[in-house]
Order: C-alpha cells, then sequence, then structure tokens
C-alpha cells in the first residue's frame, strides 16, 4: 500500500526563488500541453502523443529564444508536467464513459501563478536524496532543510513539493508501507468490539456503545478572528504590496483552522481503528447538506475527511469498514424491538417506543442502528446478526422524480 508522508520545508531565499521558477516552469508546460490538446480538439486532428509533446514542448522549446529558461530547472519535472496532463484527461474521459469510480471530474483547465496550490514532483530520475545532515536535496534547487517529525518506513519512489495558499513550502513523500509491520501497531482485532458511528453537528460523533465525542467547531471559534483578518484585507489598494500582506494573514487563518480540523480527524479515526474491529458509518449526502441553511456547520465538521480517513485506515490495518445507505431509517427504527416508529423532527433528542416503551437518545440509537444495519451487531452466543430483507414502502419505492441530494436533504431535516 502507497502512503504519502509530508513534511514542513524551510527553503532560503535564494531556494525560494529556485523554486518559483521551478512552479512557473512547470505550469507553463502544462499549460501548452493543454492548449496543444484543445487545438488538436478545435482542428478535428488526432491528439498528439505523449513523446510528441515532449520533443516539441519542452525539447525544441529550449532552444527558441522565448522558452530558453526552461532549462534552468530539471527536466524532470517538466516531463511530469506533461505526465500530469495525460492522466488528467484519461481521468475526464472515463468519467465521460463512467468507468471512473468518484465524483465525474471535469476537463482539465489551464494552470495559474494565482492558484492557491503550486506544486511540482521529483522521480528517481530527477537523482534527488535525503543528505546525511538530513536535508532535501533537490537539482538545481539546492539542500533544503526539512522539520522531520518521524521517520520515513521506506525509501521514497519520489517527492512533491509543495506551497500552499499561506506561502508554506511542504515535501510530500510517496513510500511503500510494511503490511506486516502495521499490523504490528494495533492490537489483535479478534477479541475487539465493533462499533456503529452516528455523526452529528451538535455532537460530532455519538457511538454504539454510548461514548460521546464533542464537535470542536474550529471555524465557528476562529470565526472573530477570521472576521479581522479579512476586514483589513478588503480596505487594501489591490494590487499593493500591503493588500499581499494581508491576504497571506488571511490565508494563514484559514491554514490553522484546516489543520487543526485535520489533526483532530487523523487522531479520532486512529483511535477508532485501533479500538475497533470493525466500524460502521452511514453514507451522508454531505453535498445535499451542505447547500442547506446547516451548510456552514456541515463544512465545519468535516465528515467526507473524516470518513476517509476511516477507510483508508481500516484497510491499511486489516479492520471492517461499513457504509450503511443513506436511506436507512436509522432514527426512526427502535433499537431494542425494531420496530419503525415514524419519522421525528430534529429538535425531538430523546423518544420512548411505542411498542416496547424503551426510552431512546436520538443519536445513540442511530448509531445502534448503524451497527445493526451493518450486520455487525452480535447476540448472546456471539453470532453475527444480518437486517433481514425488509419490502419497501410505497411511498419509498421509485424517484417519483425528486432529485437525490434534494431527498437526502429533507431526510436529514426529518432526523
Amino acid at each position: 500500500m502507497q502512503l504519502r508522508y509530508a513534511f514542513r520545508l524551510d527553503p532560503g531565499p535564494g531556494q525560494r526563488v529556485a523554486l518559483a521558477r521551478a512552479f512557473g516552469c512547470a505550469r507553463v508546460v502544462y499549460n501548452d500541453a493543454v492548449a496543444a490538446r484543445e487545438r488538436a480538439r478545435r482542428e478535428g486532428a488526432a491528439f498528439p502523443s505523449a513523446g510528441a509533446l515532449s520533443r516539441t514542448l519542452i525539447t525544441e522549446a529550449k532552444r527558441s529564444p522565448g522558452r530558453q529558461w526552461l532549462s534552468e530547472v530539471s527536466a524532470v519535472i517538466l516531463q511530469q508536467a506533461l505526465r500530469d496532463v495525460e492522466r488528467a484527461y484519461t481521468n475526464f474521459f472515463s468519467s465521460l464513459k463512467g468507468s471512473r469510480r468518484g465524483a465525474r471530474v471535469g476537463a482539465p483547465r489551464f494552470k495559474s501563478k494565482r492558484d492557491a496550490r503550486q506544486a511540482i514532483r521529483f522521480t528517481a530520475n530527477a537523482r534527488w536524496k535525503i543528505t546525511e545532515a538530513g536535508r532535501l536535496l533537490l537539482p538545481k534547487i539546492g539542500e533544503v532543510k526539512v522539520r522531520w517529525s518521524r521517520r520515513l518506513p521506506s525509501v521514497p519512489s519520489s517527492v512533491t513539493v509543495i506551497r500552499d495558499a499561506a506561502g508554506r513550502f511542504f515535501a510530500s513523500f510517496v513510500v511503500e508501507s510494511d503490511p506486516d509491520a502495521d499490523l504490528a501497531r494495533m492490537p489483535e482485532a479478534d477479541n475487539l468490539p465493533s462499533v456503529g458511528i452516528d455523526l452529528g453537528l451538535t455532537h460530532f460523533a455519538v457511538l454504539s456503545d454510548g461514548r460521546v465525542i464533542d464537535s470542536p467547531r474550529f471555524l465557528r471559534r476562529a470565526e472573530k478572528k477570521l472576521k479581522k483578518v479579512q476586514r483589513e484585507l478588503s480596505r487594501k489598494q489591490k494590487g499593493s504590496k500591503n493588500r499581499e500582506k494581508a491576504r497571506l494573514k488571511v490565508a494563514r487563518a484559514h491554514a490553522q483552522v484546516a489543520d487543526a480540523r485535520r489533526e483532530f480527524h487523523h487522531q479520532l479515526s486512529t483511535q477508532l481503528i485501533r479500538e475497533s474491529q470493525a466500524v460502521a458509518v452511514e453514507d451522508l449526502a454531505v453535498k445535499a447538506l451542505a447547500r442547506t441553511r446547516l451548510g456552514k456547520s456541515v463544512h465545519d465538521a468535516g465528515w467526507a475527511q473524516f470518513l476517509a480517513m476511516l477507510e483508508y485506515k481500516a484497510q491499511r490495518y486489516a479492520r471492517v469498514f461499513v457504509k450503511v445507505g443513506r436511506f436507512e431509517p436509522t432514527s426512526q427504527v427502535c433499537s431494542a424491538c425494531g420496530v419503525k416508529d415514524g419519522p421525528k423532527p430534529l429538535h425531538v433528542r430523546t423518544w420512548a417506543c411505542t411498542h416496547c416503551g424503551t426510552v431512546h437518545d436520538r443519536d445513540h440509537n442511530a448509531a445502534k442502528n448503524v451497527k445493526q444495519a451493518a450486520g455487525l451487531a452480535v447476540t448472546a452466543c456471539r453470532a453475527q446478526v444480518r437486517p433481514e430483507l425488509v419490502p419497501a414502502q410505497r411511498e419509498e419505492a421509485g424517484s417519483h422524480g425528486i432529485h437525490t441530494g434534494t431527498r437526502a436533504a429533507q431526510r436529514h431535516s426529518t432526523r
């Protein structure tokens, strides 16, 4: 399994100039390749091959007066820019055919020097290395200081140098993980319990065993600071140096919020994977919920990022990860007797089952039902309980012309 290990870089003034030059050259080659493909599409000609693009946009361009500065950077990052174009078009065409998993992607667009993220990639052909002093030696850039926070598990195959919107530099190493070493880091899964998770806004997560994880609300807590720096930015003259300084302040404030949220997700997901042999969650319609009046809080929670971490960590450490369908009535079914008690508005936090009289906490009951629907619940003899097939109700069968995202948002409003 391939993983990425990212570390902060501290380049010197001259190295910052060299990195900016490398970002610019890679961006120009990328845009030239996109322009060549678009030109061929308009003219109805065959798309130029990767070899032809490399010959015309790199080799021959270096000899021309207008592109001689391409020789000032490593040729490997220019070749990788062409590979990025090929991969972008491959993903685009696969998305059009429906053969690509995940969300649909659009056609490749031109890159700008004002983009929030700039990146260049060095493969083994570039002959980069980590020196004995712990610095990252990059061709035509020099030895860059790295803030090492942990050891790399294996020799990296490539490194990507990234500059974010806040002006920070990072080195992202691609390494191959050792499955045996990964399993040795975690306790045996045989004697560990399974857990169902109900994600929410009042509480970030409620677990089927009764644990409640409070929502940190990083964005809400930082709103006062963000409001101040954004007001200062709006008062600066466009194109001035003071406006650029103010823009960096805004970017750094947002970066602090994103970093804190990511660290919280990493710690919680690792804890759940360590303490459980199987994890069940509900497949939420995050995009639909983000379009409601709760959109800001939904983005602040970062459910999609958290679920992605749970999924890849479960795969890495040989745990079971199950997603329950978003139309499962987890908040309407009694987890004690299994009777469906109907939808309930959001302000109803506790309710009593009309059949067995059991009083439920809304979120805790939903977490139990998520675990039950995933087939992770067990009986007294430790046998797994699989959910039975239930015929769809008349009003639930079919589409009835309602958009999926709208239906998911309507369902969430009654949870």
